[in-house]
């Protein structure tokens, strides 16, 4: 279908695509590039090129001038009085027959033989005018107006098609104000955004209930009490690593304390050397735990603490944007309630109108329809505005929510890991404390192997010896 020819229907923005092509209303856009997924490339006159919604435009039927898709029937062929084709938001072609007002998938046939006359697959909608139906509900088919809180079938990670088959039976559809949405307890279940991995941006999106089956907790906050939960975990590991430092701290004094005790200093020979020693090695030891006490504060505790900080503030905004867009959620959700019931009233003062027209014929009636059908008409115009609202928010929100649970994931990770290098610098730090506390012992081994009582007596007598005559026997 490239090199094709379409109208722009209404305004498109560009900002819900990276590369969005920015138009107005009844622009020329000539295709460059129709995957599949609802999003085509395209390229308009003034030579700006970028990618938009399939939906917000309408291909020329002219023949010659778009080449049948592959897969499909040729499309060049002049459709049957009252018939008009248009494009899904999937990319899916289907007719429209403003005389009639019905949809249906399948190119109506021009045979003079065969009726168009509406299969199981079609439902009853407004006629159409410039793409749009007369009550202002967007001419798409009915099975693609629903609105459920999904990703659109033009990201890449789509959670499922909302297009059902042709043999739709009515059991799982509903009809409100002439257009039907799927059953709920049809729709396809939700698709994996990593079917290989359990990740948080598959399971957190519903409201968790209790027991009572009421709504408790959002989905998101329950990741946020998880995340809030690892913080407050940090804070009691800290608390560990600072009471640890205390006692260290404190064990040191006491050696310190203890080496300086003058008990015991009067040993002498090999002996009292290996107790001087002993003595010594306290001291050494001292020092050795108050180095391993700041080491702790400044390579354990102080990085903690810093973490979990940074991790706070983190969460806050985290928070923060999340919640602001659910409430957006519901405040589109809100007003496309809102204007449906409209648009509910509206139509049904258009039809008491037309069936008071019926029983009197009136100028001041028939002034009456006009103006209730300008209503009903404006009630559809904001009705369709507020879905497209509805649909730009839920957009953003699955967008937003996948992002932020990958980078919940990704603190996640980044918070275990720290904590597990921190936890085994601690282990290192208690290692070489101990080698330490080993090699201020070894010396006193060493002496202790080395007093001779014998070789102790030989050196005191040396240094106090007083005489070598032996006292004898005195004779009278």
């Amino acid at each position: 279908m490239s090199g094709a020819r379409c109208r722009t229907l209404y305004p498109f923005s560009g900002e819900r695509h990276g590369q969005g092509l920015r138009f107005a209303a009844g622009e020329l856009i000539t295709l460059l590039q129709v995957p599949d997924g609802g999003w085509w490339e395209g390229e308009k006159e003034d030579g700006l090129r970028g990618w938009f919604p399939a939906s917000y435009v309408q291909l020329l039927e002219k023949p010659g001038m778009v080449p049948p898709p592959p897969g499909e029937e040729s499309q060049t062929v002049i459709l049957p009085p009252g018939w008009q084709s248009y494009l899904s938001p999937q990319g899916r072609r289907y007719y429209v027959n403003t005389t009639t007002n019905e949809t249906t998938w399948e190119r109506p046939s021009s045979s003079p033989g065969i009726p168009a006359s509406p299969g199981p697959h079609r439902s009853s909608l407004p006629p159409t005018v410039n793409g749009y139906h007369a009550s202002g509900i967007p001419a798409h088919p009915p099975e693609t107006a629903h609105m459920s809180v999904r990703k659109s079938t033009g990201d890449p990670q789509n959670l499922g098609s909302s297009s059902p088959g042709k043999k739709q039976s009515k059991e799982n559809t509903i009809t409100i104000n002439c257009v039907t949405f799927p059953h709920p307890d049809t729709m396809p279940e939700q698709q994996l955004l990593k079917p290989t991995e359990w990740s948080y941006c598959d399971y957190f999106w519903a409201d968790k209930k209790d027991p009572q089956g009421n709504g408790t907790v959002a989905g998101f906050e329950l990741l946020l009490q998880k995340q809030l939960k690892g913080k407050q975990m940090q804070k009691e590991m800290s608390e560990f690593i600072r009471e640890r430092i205390k006692i260290e701290e404190e064990y040191a004094k006491n050696l310190a304390k203890l080496s300086q005790n003058s008990l015991a200093a009067q040993e002498e020979g090999s002996l009292g050397e290996a107790w001087a020693q002993v003595k010594k090695s306290l001291a050494d030891e001292a020092e050795v735990h108050l180095k391993f006490s700041a080491k702790l504060h400044s390579e354990v505790e102080k990085p903690l603490m810093n973490f979990r900080e940074n991790f706070k503030k983190d969460m806050k905004k985290c928070d923060h944007h999340i919640a602001d867009l659910r409430k957006q959620l519901a405040s589109r959700y809100a007003s496309v309630e809102k204007a449906r019931k409209s648009l509910t009233e509206r139509q049904r003062d258009l039809e008491m109108k037309t069936q008071q027209l019926e029983i009197k014929l009136s100028n001041k009636m028939e002034e009456d329809i006009k103006k209730a059908r300008r209503k009903s008409t404006q009630a559809g115009d904001d009705l369709m505005r507020c879905v497209d609202l509805y649909n730009q928010a839920q957009s953003k929100w699955f967008e937003e929510m996948v992002t932020t649970t990958l980078e919940l994931e990704r603190l996640e990770v980044e918070r275990v890991e720290m904590i597990r290098q921190h936890l085994c610098q601690y282990t290192q730090l208690r290692h070489e404390t101990d080698m330490f506390n080993q090699s201020t012992v070894e010396p006193v081994d060493q002496l202790l192997q080395k007093v001779d009582p014998a070789k102790d007596r030989e050196l005191w007598v040396r240094e106090h010896k007083t005489g070598n005559i032996r006292p004898v026997d005195m004779e009278i």
